[in-house]
Parts: C-alpha cells; sequence; structure tokens
C-alpha cells in the first residue's frame, strides 16, 4: 500500500524543467520600477468655523511694528509716577504715589463721626465707605449734616456680581433682606434734613425681583416722612428685566440713574458677564419710557485704556436713548486684586470731555478726576439741572475745585458695578 501511495504521488506531481530556475519573488530595480502608490483616501468635507470677536479683535490688533516703533511718548505727555517707601522698618515696602490731583485728605473731623455714628446706629450702608470712595472726608466732612452728602447703599453690603473694578464684597446667596431698613432709611433722611439724597443697592440676583420692590418701597418711605426731599436712584440693570425696572421708575424719584461704566468694547474686560452695555441702554431708555418726567443719569469711568472714538460713539448711544446727565471721572484701583489702571487721566482732558458733551446736549456734564457719581449731587442737580428743565438756562457744567466739574457722583468702584 505504501508504494502505490508513493507512485500515486508521483504521478500526480507538476513536471519541473531540469534547467528551470527555482522560483524567487520578483526582484525591484530603482531604475526600471516606479514605487508603489498607496491608495488615496477621499477627501474629509470640512467645516467652515464662523468668525469670532476674538479672531477679529486679534486680525485688527496691533502688529509687531507697533510694537517696535522707537517712537516714544515724550515725558511732557504723561504725569510721573512716583514711588515711596512704608511701614516699619525691616518691613517696609514701595508703593506707588497718586497724581497730585488725586490726593485727598484722611477723613476726620465732628461731622464725619456724628454721620457715622448714626449709620451705624441704624444699621444702614453706604457705598461711600463699601467703595473706599476717595471723595468721603469732603462729602461727610461739611460744617453740619444737613450740608453733607452720602449715598445710601440698600439691601445690604453684599453684592451678586463680581465687576472687576469694585471692592464691594460678594456672594452667591447674600443675607437676606432686612425688612425694616425702608423704614430706618427713611427716618435717617428726615434726621439729618438733607434737600438730596442719592440711594444705591448691591446686585441682588438671589432675588426674584432683583429688589425692585425693596428699592420702591424705601422711595416711597422718604416721600412720606419727607416730601422736600429730592431722591435719586442709581439701580443697577434688574438683568434687563423691564417690569423691575418700571417699579422704580414708578415709584415718585426724581431722577434715575444707571451706570454703563465704560464704553461698549471695554464691557466684558471690565464689568460682570452678567452686564452688557445694550443692556444697560435697555435700562435707561425704558425708565425714560414709563416716565418721561424723570431725569436719566449715568456714569463713565476714565482711565481703563477707552480710546476716543469709543468714548464719542458712548455718547452718542446714550444721548439716542435720551439720557440727561453723564459724569465722568477717573478708575481708581481699590487693591491689587482688582484691573489695573490703564491711565491717570490729566484735569484738563476731564474739561475737554466736559465740553464736548455738552455740546452734544446733555443738560448736565460732570467731569473730574475725583468726580463721583452722588458726589455733591444735590447741590450740583438742584442748582442745574433743575433749572435747565425750567427753562430758565442752557446746558451747564459745573467746575469745582479739585478738577474739572466736580458735581454728581460716578459711584467709582460701587456696588452697582458702577463707578
Amino acid at each position: 500500500m505504501a508504494s502505490r501511495a508513493t507512485r500515486l504521488r508521483s504521478l500526480h506531481a507538476p513536471t519541473l524543467h531540469p534547467f528551470s530556475p527555482p522560483l524567487l519573488h520578483p526582484r525591484s530595480f530603482a531604475t526600471a520600477v516606479s514605487e508603489p502608490t498607496s491608495p488615496t483616501a477621499p477627501p474629509t468635507p470640512t467645516t467652515r468655523r464662523l468668525p469670532t470677536t476674538f479672531r477679529d479683535r486679534l486680525n485688527t490688533g496691533p502688529t509687531l511694528a507697533d510694537f517696535a516703533s522707537p517712537s516714544q511718548p515724550s515725558k511732557e505727555d504723561t504725569p510721573e509716577i512716583r514711588t515711596a517707601l512704608v511701614g516699619p522698618a525691616g518691613k517696609r515696602k514701595e508703593i506707588t504715589r497718586l497724581p497730585s490731583w488725586l490726593q485727598t485728605p484722611i477723613p476726620n473731623n465732628a461731622a464725619y463721626k456724628s454721620i457715622k455714628r448714626d449709620l451705624r446706629g441704624l444699621n444702614l450702608h453706604t457705598v461711600c465707605e463699601e467703595a473706599r470712595c476717595p471723595n468721603i472726608s469732603d462729602c461727610w466732612g461739611g460744617s453740619s449734616k444737613s450740608a453733607a452728602t452720602a449715598t445710601i447703599m440698600l439691601m445690604g453690603d453684599t453684592c451678586t456680581r463680581g465687576c472687576r473694578f469694585c471692592s464691594v464684597k460678594t456672594s452667591r446667596a447674600p443675607p437676606p433682606l432686612d425688612p425694616h431698613e425702608p423704614e430706618h432709611t427713611a427716618e435717617a433722611l428726615k434726621r439729618w434734613g438733607l434737600g438730596y439724597v442719592v440711594l444705591t443697592s448691591v446686585d441682588r440676583d438671589d432675588l426674584p425681583d432683583g429688589g425692585a420692590a425693596h428699592f420702591a418701597s424705601t422711595i416711597r418711605k422718604i416721600k412720606q416722612k419727607a416730601p422736600a426731599i429730592l431722591v435719586e436712584a442709581l439701580t443697577g440693570d434688574f438683568a434687563g428685566n423691564s417690569v423691575m425696572v418700571s417699579t422704580v421708575a414708578e415709584s415718585g424719584l426724581d431722577v434715575y440713574a444707571h451706570n454703563v461704566e465704560t464704553v461698549e468694547a471695554l464691557t466684558p474686560q471690565v464689568r460682570d458677564r452678567r452686564a452688557t452695555f445694550q443692556q444697560s441702554l435697555a435700562v435707561l431708555s425704558h425708565a425714560k419710557s414709563r416716565n418721561p418726567s424723570l431725569i436719566t443719569k449715568t456714569s463713565i469711568m476714565l482711565g481703563l485704556g477707552e480710546t476716543e472714538p469709543q468714548l464719542e460713539a458712548t455718547l452718542d448711544a446714550l444721548r439716542a436713548v435720551g439720557v440727561d446727565v453723564v459724569t465722568f471721572g477717573q478708575y481708581m484701583r481699590p487693591t491689587k486684586r482688582h484691573m489695573p489702571v490703564h491711565e491717570y487721566v490729566s484735569p484738563e482732558v476731564f474739561e475737554s470731555w466736559r465740553v464736548r458733551a455738552l455740546e452734544k446736549g446733555f443738560l448736565y456734564v460732570a467731569s473730574g478726576p475725583l468726580v463721583r457719581s452722588s458726589y455733591k449731587a444735590g447741590e450740583a442737580f438742584i442748582e442745574n439741572v433743575l433749572k435747565k428743565k425750567a427753562g430758565r438756562g442752557g446746558a451747564v457744567g459745573v467746575e469745582g475745585e479739585q478738577g474739572r466739574g466736580m458735581g454728581v457722583d460716578v459711584a467709582a468702584m460701587d456696588a452697582t458695578g458702577g463707578i
């Protein structure tokens, strides 16, 4: 059987030529045969990304030539930066001195101490203290309490927003409102015998109405106890809710103020992400539409890096929605954790913006390095804006002792994101 199987395998085996070479793989020659090409994959469809604001700003921004330019501003164009060493021996640190036109005295007189004592006794807060306003010695340090100006900050001392210029403390869940605050505020103002008062507040996004009813209740209490007092309300934007804006605008106040703070291009870097320039314009426009007799007012900080065309466009936008009063003040960095100052603007530049704003049709303009939203608000408003509304004079801008146009307060570093 074995021999038979061997013969069968031999019969069916393929016949090999005696001289045929062994089967080898074909040899490739670099000069004769081209390299095998790999199959190409079909092109993948690409989706075009929409242009972004950041990309647009990057493309239109400065080039390397702008930074390498040999031209430098002359020393006469920029204020001299002075430094000083402060602190005990062995722990001294270097600080930067403010320009002379931004230096103010330390408050320490009888009127200041008396106002502070009244505020603490009634558990009231002021933006003057919470925002570290540089004018507190001037506003609170008059010859009597009736000659002083204090901006009362309603709804506590803790804000739900975190603007990058503001020193007021923040929290997502501030303490509840004090139901006695409207009564206490009205009682304090009646006791002081003021002719003009500015009410502001922290932002309370944690409340269903943003605190609008509390604001309106305080205004009504003040008008009941002291009908002759003129009331200015410096409010937040109420997240753009027109019903809340109407609640305050129809509460009996005389001036509705809401600060745009800066030009539109810088708003995302300066203010809380929930605040926008267009939303602020809508608040001022709606307040005017609900009560045409209201004076509407806003404030702008200078020194944040804004440009001249941006400021011009901002003033035009404010006039387009009927804003009557605008104030300009210098941004002053409250702590090292806040935005740095881009520039200390000179009093001469503030004066030029006062003139230009008046030419655009504003009823009153206060412009100066130390101008804040409620600084000397009573005198400026009573003597100027009301006279203009009564038709007894042209548009005015008051010039003060510290820089040009001191008068209405720009709450710099204030609770509503105001200057």
